[in-house]
Parts: C-alpha cells; structure tokens; sequence
C-alpha cells in the first residue's frame, strides 16, 4: 500500500532566519541528545531520510520548512528573501528525488501581498502543492483583513494550506508557568493551533473564501473530538457577525486533519467518525516522531481497505494533486 507522510521538517542552513532548533541560545525542554538527532536529521535528505522511509515502507514525504520558518524575523524583506531561498531549495531537493519528496511552501507573511505572489510562484513555478504557515506570525493571526489576499490565491489556485504550530509562543499562559513540559508538542501547542483554526471560524474565512481547504496535523489539534459541543455553545452566542453555517459544518467542509504524533487507533477511530474518512489523511512528524512506529500504526489500523488506503494516501494524493508514481 502506498504511504504518503504530510508533515516532515527540513531545514536549510542557507537562510539568514534562524531555525528552531538549530538557532543558537534557543531554550527547548527536550534532552540534549533529542535536540541533537532532530538538528542532524532536519538538513538530511540522503543519509538518514531516504533510507529509513525505505526501511518502513513510506513512498512520499510531503516536507516543509520546520517551526517557526520565517514566520518570526522581524524584517519582512529579509523574511520575503528567505521564503524564497527556501522554496527555491524545496524545488531542488525534489528535482533530486521526484517520486519520494512533494513539497509546501514558505510565506513571508509579513508582507501579505508578496506572501501571495510568493505562493503564486511557488506552485506554478516550482511544483510545490501548498503552503504550510505556522500558526501565528509575529502575533498576527490569519483572520485578520490584510490577508484576505493569500486565502484568495489559495482558493484561486485551488492548494490546501496546512496550519502548524509555532515553535515560538506569541505570550504566555499563566497556566504553564512552572511546567515547561507542557510547552510545545505536549500540549500548548495543539491548544493554540486548534484555536487559531477557530479564529478563522468564527472571523468568516470560509463564508469569504468558501473553496479553501486547510490542512491540521496532530489529530486536529483536539478540534475533532469538540465538534457537538461547537455546535452547543454555538447556537447560544450573540454574534456581530453570523456565520453561514455550524462550525461543525465548516470543520467538515473545509478543513483535513493528519495523523502526525497521535499514534492511537482510538483516537483515530474517533476522528474519522467525527470528520468522515476523506478528511483524514497519514503523517509521521518527521524528524520528531518514529517512522517505525508510525508505519506500525498505520498498518494496524482498524478499517477496511479502500479506507486504509484514502487515509494511507488517497486523500494526500486528491487534494494535493500528486501523480504516485508507475509501477
């Protein structure tokens, strides 16, 4: 069965930006060691990647740009320079291995409009199949009005965008402090992530933009287990603003989810019940989660073969556009 991973990190040493774990003073609550296997691996193509996708069996790695990217360098034309580079790059690396590597861009948004037109040239001119922006960009969020432009290319090109969390939080909750083992992928990051999602509900992205699909990794950053209670509160709220539908409706329509990290067959079981098969699609978190345990999971899931396979890579290859390979 063919298996197509949507959210596996890289990163290029060839920007100004620096990355999240490869800059230096950058403070992380993981074991030295762990941060050293994740640095090695993120700028790797050949020497570890390649060979342990062959080992388990993994057909495609969909990469992108690893939290945050650009999206914290203060100067938007530098941020403008580097989603370049970067996508420039992504280009390359792909044209080195085509059928094992597909590729989201980078957005500079600092700059909504060159973000826009940076995405423009990313899929017409490079192949790239989307974009993936990390959450929140200096403490700016994508429902705001100056970005209406990039949700109107995304929509008119017709590419998901995957919303990711930033490794860098915009402010602090009083409720992780003194507990840095809640910070980051263990727990702050889903919560902010899935309630960004929801600023876009709520802000009528969708009502605006309704052809747009955005893409959650981490099981739906637990929005998918919340969806009845949405709708509860929903139908008790005073808005300024209605919204055309339930926020079930537009969790449904317009939104996928990933596997990445959450390797429960419970939790998955759920999730398609909550979305439908066709909104969820398989991926690893490479180079922060297990390849081998990934596969494992996927190979072990409880559903009946056609479905296994849309969520092996059936989705990923419907709403990215990706052509598998000739046997």
């Amino acid at each position: 069965m063919r298996r197509v991973a949507l959210e596996e990190a890289f990163w290029f040493d060839g920007l100004t930006t620096a990355g999240s774990f490869t800059g230096a003073g950058r403070v992380t609550p993981y074991r030295p060691e762990a941060v050293e296997g994740y640095t090695r691996k993120l700028t790797d193509f050949t020497e570890y990647r390649l060979p342990e996708m062959d080992e388990h069996g993994i057909d495609v790695q969909v990469l992108s740009l690893t939290s945050p990217g650009v999206q914290m360098q203060p100067d938007a034309g530098i941020a403008v320079d580097d989603a370049r580079r970067a996508n420039d790059f992504l280009a390359e690396t792909i044209a080195r291995h085509p059928t094992r590597f597909a590729g989201l861009a980078a957005l500079p948004l600092q700059d909504p409009e060159r973000a826009a037109a940076e995405l423009r040239r990313a899929v017409t001119s490079l192949g790239l199949h989307g974009a993936l922006v990390n959450d929140h960009t200096l403490g700016h969020y994508l429902d705001e009005e100056p970005y209406d432009v990039v949700w109107a290319e995304l929509e008119a090109l017709g590419v998901p965008l995957y919303l990711h969390p930033n490794a860098v939080p915009v402010d602090r909750w009083r409720v992780l402090e003194g507990h840095p083992e809640l910070e980051g992928a263990s727990f702050s990051w889903a919560a902010a992530t899935g309630g960004h999602a929801m600023r876009l509900v709520y802000a009528g992205v969708f009502d605006r933009f309704p052809g747009v699909t955005v893409i959650l990794g981490h099981n739906g950053e637990f929005l998918p287990y919340q969806l009845t209670r949405f709708d509860s509160r929903h139908r008790q709220l005073a808005l300024s603003r209605p919204l055309a539908r339930t926020p079930s409706q537009y969790l449904r329509d317009n939104f996928m989810i990933t596997t990445s990290g959450v390797y429960s067959h419970a939790a998955l079981v759920a999730a398609v019940q909550a979305m439908g098969v066709d909104n969820v699609m398989f991926a690893i978190d490479y180079p922060y989660e297990s390849t081998a345990e990934a596969a494992a999971f996927l190979d072990g899931a409880p559903f009946a073969p056609d479905d296994l396979a849309r969520i092996a890579h059936g989705n990923a290859d419907r709403v990215l556009r990706l052509s598998p390979a000739p046997h």
